[in-house]
């Protein structure tokens, strides 16, 4: 086999599953997790949220790390075959701003910085506000990839 084919499978295995990890985790976290613990007094809910943010940034920093590496590559692939083709890096240029939003506000979540408590205070809201992006990504580079050249 072709090791050139087979690091292109590779790569966007990678990035597909590092979007299926984090993007269902959000979700998950956003309509299930966040909405159970509203049963919990203050105490052990924010301990509870702890251990599990203490977790969850390890999957987010990795995740990021692997969105970045394997985009970079897939797109450093396509681009030969998109040359001129305004429409098509106009939609990975966006969706790539986008990316990029949804990556601070993970980090900002999973974060310490005391700059932005605010948005930790404010979990649920920016976990909806994630996951709009994210759907919005997948949109965008599901209508990319079916289109055609």
């Amino acid at each position: 086999m072709d090791p050139q084919f087979s690091l292109d499978v590779l790569s966007r295995i990678v990035h597909v599953a590092t979007a299926i990890t984090l993007v269902g985790g959000s979700i998950f976290t956003a309509f299930v997790l966040l909405p159970a613990t509203t049963t919990l007094e203050d105490g052990p809910r924010q301990k509870f949220a702890q251990a599990i943010t203490g977790r969850w940034k390890r999957f987010v920093h990795i995740g990021i790390l692997l969105f970045l590496v394997s985009g970079l590559y897939n797109y450093m692939q396509a681009i030969p075959n998109h040359k001129g083709d305004g429409l098509y890096h106009g939609l990975v240029g966006t969706k790539m701003i986008l990316a990029l939003v949804v990556f601070f506000i993970a980090s900002a979540l999973v974060g310490r910085s005391p700059k932005l408590e605010s948005i930790r205070r404010n979990r649920a809201f920016w976990l909806k506000v994630l996951v709009l992006l994210a759907a919005v990504i997948v949109a965008i580079s599901g209508f990319v990839k079916v289109r055609g050249f």
